[in-house]
């Protein structure tokens, strides 16, 4: 993936599709690749399940329900809290559309007959028909993801890992000296780049791989619930979600054994479709619920997120934060790292420390580094553009660029000079010292909306300022 980005990113086409970009990218990867899109001076257009890239990286969302776009300008911060309102709005115009129909529809079933109200009545009956429907949109409802509790906790620690060397080669450990403590209620999240040994770790926590050297010491009767992406090639695709649960209920009942399949989201029929007709979040649902049955102690998640929507991702933030067992995370998805961790461990140069700081401060670190190495390559990258440029002059027509751009720095511009005009009339009518005590209601919605004009202003100007900058790089 990280090749494919790489190539597709040199070109710098004049549009820029993206497909999932995230999946299969280390937090290291994804953060970079926000980064850089969001810096991007041409035409993108991205669909992602990773609600950050997404509030980092566009100005637009183009939300496809129900076989219509509708077009929202913000991130998806911006977008999920605009159509919550509008969702709202059309449901309560819907509600009032409906009793006028029943209204009209009430005159017209009493005085059809009547030989006086006849000619009213076909008059209402022409209303009805005129009448366009409004559609209240009613959002899919994600099932939500259970993870089981366990019987009783243990005594902490639940593991300890000392002076711990593992690896895969005899006399080449991935990582070493390690000396870990896992409690009851720990959220973990592991950073690093990918091949610094994240999995490597997970796998030794869980007993599936052995240390080469030190100790492990594991609490009586501990379960581990371990997830990976990779374990989807591992589920029987001829096989049922009914198969699939019932062997691990080989004496339970069959009503017992489809409600535990209807628990992990396949009721009724849907317990008898074959695994190879389920889609990836599916399987990762199903996967999931075989991996926690029983109630674990410890969650071990490697990548939980790659084939979750949205809606999904959240059902799954909401059910970890729900569980009192511990959890250990590796995923690229910071929004969900941000909702369920609270200790960060950072795997690099064979070692694995405690990360002094939140994932705000890693993020401007996994840059800075970044940027520092990208240093050297800047001249290069420089000299080609410059040849690049050179033969668009020489060749084609050049793209007109600085029309949009000027359109776009004309726009940004009118909303800065909108928005202030607008706070500053809320700010004379505010000074009014009289208004509070005259109309409370009043004075608290208009400070109110002098915030969010406030916050919309200061988005304003970063855009002003963005697109004066890309129309200034690019020479117009």
């Amino acid at each position: 993936m990280r090749v494919a980005l790489a190539a597709t990113l040199f070109a710098e086409p004049d549009l820029l599709l993206l497909d999932e970009p995230t999946n299969y990218l280390d937090l290291e990867g994804t953060l970079w690749l926000q980064d850089h899109l969001a810096r991007y001076p041409r035409t993108l257009i991205v669909i992602s399940h990773d609600r950050d890239l997404l509030d980092t990286s566009v100005g637009q969302i183009l939300s496809l329900e129900h076989r219509k776009l509708t077009l929202y300008r913000g991130g998806y911060t911006d977008f999920e809290r605009r159509r919550a309102e509008r969702l709202l709005l059309d449901q309560k115009l819907a509600k009032k559309q409906d009793a006028q129909r029943k209204h009209i529809q009430a005159f017209i079933d009493r005085f059809k007959a009547k030989a006086t109200k006849a000619r009213q009545a076909q008059s209402r009956v022409k209303m009805l028909e005129k009448m366009a429907p409004v559609t209240a949109v009613v959002l899919s409802d994600v099932l939500p993801i259970n993870i089981p509790e366990p019987d009783r906790l243990l005594s902490p620690p639940i593991v300890a890992i000392d002076d711990v060397s593992v690896g895969y080669t005899p006399g080449k450990p991935v990582l070493k000296g390690l000396n870990i403590r896992i409690d009851n209620d720990d959220r973990i999240a592991l950073l690093g780049s990918n091949g610094n040994g994240k999995s490597t770790l997970v796998k030794l926590i869980a007993a599936r791989l052995e240390p080469m050297s030190g100790s492990i010491t594991r609490a009586s009767r501990l379960k581990i619930a371990y997830f990976a992406q990779h374990q989807l090639d591992e589920l029987d695709s001829e096989s049922t979600v009914y198969q699939h649960v019932r062997e691990l209920m080989p004496d339970a009942t069959e009503a017992k054994v489809r409600a535990v399949a209807g628990s992990l989201g396949f009721s009724a029929l849907n317990a008898d479709k074959q695994v190879a007709s389920l889609s990836g979040g599916e399987k990762a649902r199903l996967m999931m619920g075989l991996a926690t049955f029983g109630g674990p102690h410890l969650l071990i998640l490697d990548e939980p997120t790659n084939h979750l929507d949205i809606d999904s991702r959240a059902a799954l933030i909401e059910a970890i934060n729900e569980y009192s067992g511990a959890v250990i995370l590796v995923s690229h998805d910071r929004h969900l790292l941000d909702a369920c961790a609270d200790r960060l461990w950072l795997v690099a140069d064979g070692k694995v420390k405690t990360f002094d700081g939140d994932l705000g401060d890693y993020r401007r670190r996994v840059l800075s580094d970044r940027d520092d190495s990208g240093d050297r390559n800047r001249a290069e990258r420089g000299t080609k553009s410059a040849r690049d440029s050179e033969r668009r002059k020489g060749g084609a027509a050049p793209r007109p660029a600085g029309k949009p751009l000027r359109q776009r720095v004309q726009r940004a511009e009118a909303e800065v000079t909108r928005l202030t005009n607008e706070i500053k009339k809320l700010d004379v009518a505010l000074s009014d010292g009289q208004l509070f005590a005259r109309d409370p209601g009043k004075a608290a919605a208009m400070g109110k909306m002098r915030s969010e004009h406030a916050v919309a202003l200061a988005k304003a100007e970063e855009d002003w300022l963005a697109a004066g900058a890309a129309l200034e790089a690019a020479g117009n």
